[in-house]
């Protein structure tokens, strides 16, 4: 039997309400399209001299590293990715109304996978599948 805080155990219970073909391509695509839109709207705020955006990902990396060397390294990759983007992309195009584009369509498509998929969102059990996400769209579990 799995621990409640291992990285197969959150995988497992998130794949739970993502079984549908239809529903797992929505979250493909949505789910990081949510992460990428969550760090750009925090890009531009400072707290403490700092980016928001940095802060966010200092926070939630304790979470990260409790779940072990791979999900680490694999939201590392993520987050770098994100913030690769994000420094070309704010210089070429007005930030919050792409990214406010991009959040909002992005969670209208995951509501729709729901809605498929016939099972309500892992998040509304717990907020911390937010976290979670992300790794399964990687990692994809049964």
């Amino acid at each position: 039997m799995l621990s409640e805080n291992t990285l197969d155990h959150w995988l497992a219970e998130y794949s739970l309400s993502h079984r549908h073909p239809a529903n797992r391509i929505i979250h493909t695509v949505c789910v990081p399209a949510i992460l990428f839109a969550s760090i750009a709207l925090l890009w531009n705020v400072h707290l403490l001299g700092l980016r928001a955006a940095y802060l966010a990902m200092v926070l939630v990396a304790p979470f990260y590293l409790a779940l072990g060397w791979r999900a680490s390294i694999i939201m590392a990759g993520q987050f770098l990715l994100c913030v690769l983007i994000l420094s070309v992309w704010s210089r070429a195009v007005p930030l919050l109304p792409s990214v406010a584009g991009i959040f909002g369509a992005a969670w209208i498509g995951q509501f729709v996978g729901h809605a498929i998929e016939g099972r309500r969102p892992k998040f509304l059990q717990d907020v911390m599948f937010l976290l979670i996400g992300p790794l399964w769209v990687v990692l994809k579990h049964r």
